[in-house]
């Protein structure tokens, strides 16, 4: 928790617009139905959560950084938004069974350990109503950051300097997602990449999906 609470005070990791995969996922939801319960897990500094509470849509957020939590809570304060907001862990979310239409779980899910994150998926689909639907995505093996730090287990692996200094990053591939999400229906991958600022390629799998 340490190191998001400083990380998430870096501009990088604080911006105010939302990542392009939630602004189609969000479109998605709107053109379903008008009325929709989300969850924006590890909702971070807020700006996916801004974005939907500003579709008029009952949004959700859990994110267990501090500062994260403040800046969302100023953001919604400041565009006279309202959102639910609680500090917690994404394994053990305090959330009552099928209660939500949708999940979004961005750049989060792959700061853990591949038993951790099935712990994750497990309880999103807990929390998941029938035909709810959820958006998240992993760092693909293709990433030139995979294989750099610590590694702690098989493809996962601790950075020793920059930003994210001290954080885990679990690498994986189709194959694997395919088996973490096992018990839902539906599943989409599509492979996003583009060079970071620094000359690197940022490879990310986007995931959509069913219960």
């Amino acid at each position: 928790m340490t190191e998001w609470n400083q990380i998430l005070r870096n501009k990088w990791y604080s911006q105010e617009e939302p990542d392009e995969s939630v602004a189609s996922f969000v479109t998605l939801l709107k053109k379903k139905n008008k009325s929709v319960r989300v969850l924006d897990l590890g909702c971070g500094a807020g700006r996916n959560l801004i974005y939907a509470a500003n579709q008029s849509f009952e949004v959700h957020g859990l994110e267990m950084s501090e500062t994260g939590l403040n800046f969302t809570k100023e953001r919604l304060r400041k565009r006279n938004l309202k959102a639910h907001i609680l500090k917690g862990d994404m394994n053990l979310l305090p959330y009552i069974d099928s209660c939500f239409d949708a999940v979004i779980c961005v750049f989060t899910i792959y700061h853990q350990k591949l038993e951790r994150i099935q712990t994750t998926i497990s309880e999103i689909h807990r929390v998941l109503k029938k035909r709810g639907t959820l958006l998240t995505n992993f760092h693909s093996k293709r990433s030139g950051m995979c294989g750099k730090g610590v590694e702690v287990e098989k493809d996962t692996f601790v950075r020793e300097n920059g930003p994210e200094k001290g954080v885990v990053h679990h690498f994986t591939d189709e194959e694997e997602i395919r088996k973490l999400l096992k018990d839902f229906k539906n599943v989409s991958i599509m492979l996003r990449e583009r060079k970071s600022a620094n000359g690197y390629l940022q490879s990310h799998l986007i995931v959509t999906t069913t219960v």
